[in-house]
């Protein structure tokens, strides 16, 4: 595998995904023109073309892809080439009607979309094995091909025969025997023990409540089978030519069956899809907290393979358009610029648009593209080509890594757990309260990292861990370490409060965090939707409160009224030199970043540009002695900040400080402290 997956020439990677197959050759010459003329060096290309491919089964048709791969070559343009085996053609469909997917509600769905398959149908895997085969075959040694793209977005699900019979598979090498399943899963609850393998399927539709391990569990052997069936096309690719990379685009919801930090060791470049769905400054924090998590994956990926960097890279995201719930909203002017720096300053290794060019017509024809129906004379395209030389000028910034001091905790598991009807209340979602701590820290211009149970802690002073609701005891083990090597620490209601099989911890709450803590809690008080609860320090605690006791811990913050009447809300616990906080409550955001921000400074970490103004994201990355800051005005007037060094972007030298335009970004290789 290449040591330095698709950089071309030490240039960042900027391009998008084409589809050349829904346009006649004449376009794909004005395309390749157009690229050119906006810097793009990367593009992807076959993600959904199975059809045009295989119109036929084994009757393959690729020599429009044969001109387009070579048309890229010569214009200096690399390619993402993607197996198509998201979007299976209307033949195999046809052939293979078992391979359709089927609800938790029994119903099986048909063709018309994309992601009409079953991951666990020996005929799809098949089938998406032969067509991977034959891209291998006819394309490893292409000189365009940079990347192999694998499949689009995994996370389809399914609960077909196929699909039980694997369940009950993947059950068995998980528990051996059925009496570690029932001890597990607690069947003997509402009488479902289990005498019998044949009994076992895939969760489906119920009267009430389902068994809370079984739904935990068939969101991990889904997140296996994705990954089997992902792994079975990456060693045809890699066979065919190991020194191409290859990865496959990780889509981003709570609704996804998919553990990343997991399959971050099996790819060789952590690549996502980021559309945030906020249309305010909450854009800005998706975007950030997107950014942040993909490098812990490709930490974390790097850490269990034992090489390589937390580079990563933005495979998608909407150049023009915030795709929020119901409408689009047009992004405004400059908002393309700062929401791909960010990604940037992050450790993407480039930007990548999802789509090139907007189509005719199609499911998504309305979608965001850099070449929209209006055409190449349009702000879009404009501003396209103006971040494709923007990139170009910032390269060298992108050598730094990003240093945080403070490590905040994320576990799919707990988010899967969490996602059961059965719990106290609907506020509880991990997703949710990861990224009001990270929203808190943004805020504050405190840099972070995203980290998953078990990766290692050195050089973290604080570690913050929102509803990690799921605790092993390894993962117990891990927070202790931590604790008693001197570090902070920082958890928030609904942590520690089941094991790993979600079975709740007996004795009070959070069972695997009270002695470090110093509290037990007695009970739980969810707070009705839009209620808020006051705080002694004037704040408020929204969606979540407890009856907390204290065990050795302090009140910092109390209750203010209510039943919970000066009972603790948050509480401080000393080890040593180190402070374990609890937080009892989701305070709110200005709360929260106050609280978060002391708690960082306690642990001796401040922000990473002190004079920076609210409204001025900085990010910096480091390489040994030199070090480059990335500063990103979201305010609508110029900011004005104090640095020294030179501002990559306009190339003008900076001795007492930068003004960035309204708008506006600034990237400054700093001078040496």
């Amino acid at each position: 595998m290449s040591t330095n997956p698709v950089r071309n020439g030490g240039r960042l990677c900027y391009g998008g995904d084409w589809n050349p197959e829904q346009w006649p050759p004449e376009v794909w010459r004005e395309d390749v023109a157009l690229m050119r003329r906006a810097g793009v060096n990367l593009v992807t290309v076959g993600v959904f073309a199975w059809s045009r491919l295989e119109p036929a089964p084994g009757r393959h048709t690729a020599d429009w892809l044969d001109r387009v791969l070579d048309l890229l070559h010569d214009n200096g343009i690399r390619a993402a080439l993607a197996t198509p085996t998201a979007a299976p053609p209307p033949w195999f469909t046809l052939a293979h009607p078992d391979a359709l997917p089927v609800t938790t509600d029994g119903v099986r769905l048909h063709h018309g979309s994309r992601d009409t398959y079953c991951a666990a149908a020996p005929a799809y895997r098949a089938a998406a094995r032969d067509i991977a085969g034959f891209l291998a075959d006819r394309y490893a040694h292409h000189p365009a091909l940079a990347l192999w793209h694998v499949h689009n977005e995994y996370g389809t699900t399914c609960h077909c025969p196929h699909a039980d019979a694997a369940f009950r598979r993947w059950l068995t090498d998980r528990y051996g025997d059925l009496d570690a399943l029932n001890a597990a899963w607690v069947t003997s609850f509402w009488s479902q023990h289990y005498s019998d393998w044949a009994q076992l399927a895939t969760p489906r539709a119920t009267q009430y409540l389902g068994n809370p391990g079984q739904l935990l569990d068939f969101r991990r052997f889904w997140s296996d089978t994705l990954l089997a069936a992902y792994a079975e096309q990456r060693d045809l690719l890699r066979a065919a030519n190991p020194a191409v990379p290859v990865t496959t685009n990780y889509v981003l919801g709570d609704w996804v069956p998919v553990d990343h930090a997991r399959w971050a060791s099996e790819v060789d470049l952590v690549a996502i899809d980021h559309y945030p769905s906020a249309v305010d400054g909450g854009a800005e924090e998706q975007t950030a907290l997107a950014a942040d998590l993909a490098r812990g994956w490709a930490r974390h990926g790097a850490y269990r393979r034992g090489a390589g960097d937390d580079s990563w890279l933005l495979m998608e995201s909407a150049p023009n358009q915030l795709h929020t719930a119901g409408r689009m909203h047009t992004k405004e002017p400059g908002r393309l610029a700062r929401h791909s720096l960010a990604h940037v300053a992050r450790g993407s290794r480039g930007v990548m648009f999802f789509q090139w060019r907007a189509p005719a017509g199609g499911a998504e024809r309305f979608h965001s593209a850099v070449v929209p129906h209006a055409g190449p004379d349009s702000r879009v395209f404009r501003e396209a080509a103006q971040l494709g030389d923007l990139l170009g000028r910032i390269t060298e910034a992108t050598a730094g890594r990003v240093a945080a001091a403070v490590a905040l905790g994320w576990d799919a598991a707990s988010a899967w757990a969490l996602r059961h009807p059965g719990m106290p209340s609907r506020a509880p979602d991990h997703h949710a309260e990861v990224a009001a701590a990270h929203r808190a820290l943004w805020r504050a211009g405190v840099a972070c990292d995203l980290v998953p149970p078990g990766d290692p802690l050195d050089g973290y002073r604080l570690l913050v861990l929102p509803a990690l609701y799921l605790a092993a005891d390894a993962t117990v083990d891990w927070v202790r370490r931590h604790v008693d090597a001197g570090g902070h620490l920082l958890v928030t209601w609904l942590s520690g409060v089941a094991d790993e099989h979600a079975r709740i911890r007996l004795g009070g709450y959070p069972g695997a965090f009270r002695d470090l803590l110093g509290i037990r809690v007695e009970e739980f008080h969810p707070l009705a939707d839009g209620d808020r609860v006051a705080l002694t320090d004037g704040g408020y605690g929204e969606l979540w409160t407890e009856t907390v006791h204290l065990a050795g811990s302090e009140p910092v913050v109390g209750y203010r009224g209510g039943v919970l009447d000066g009972r603790p809300a948050i509480t401080r616990h000393r080890h040593g030199d180190a402070l374990a906080w609890y937080l009892s409550t989701r305070p709110d955001d200005d709360t929260y970043q106050r609280l978060l921000a002391g708690a960082a400074r306690d642990a001796g970490v401040g922000p990473v540009c002190p004079a920076a103004p609210p409204g001025v994201e900085a990010v910096r990355r480091h390489d040994g002695d030199s070090s480059w800051l990335f500063l990103l005005n979201h305010t609508d007037r110029p900011q004005r900040i104090p640095a020294t060094g030179t501002e990559l972007v306009t190339g003008e030298r900076v001795d007492e400080a930068v003004t960035v335009p309204a708008g506006g970004v600034a990237v400054l290789r700093e001078r040496p402290r």
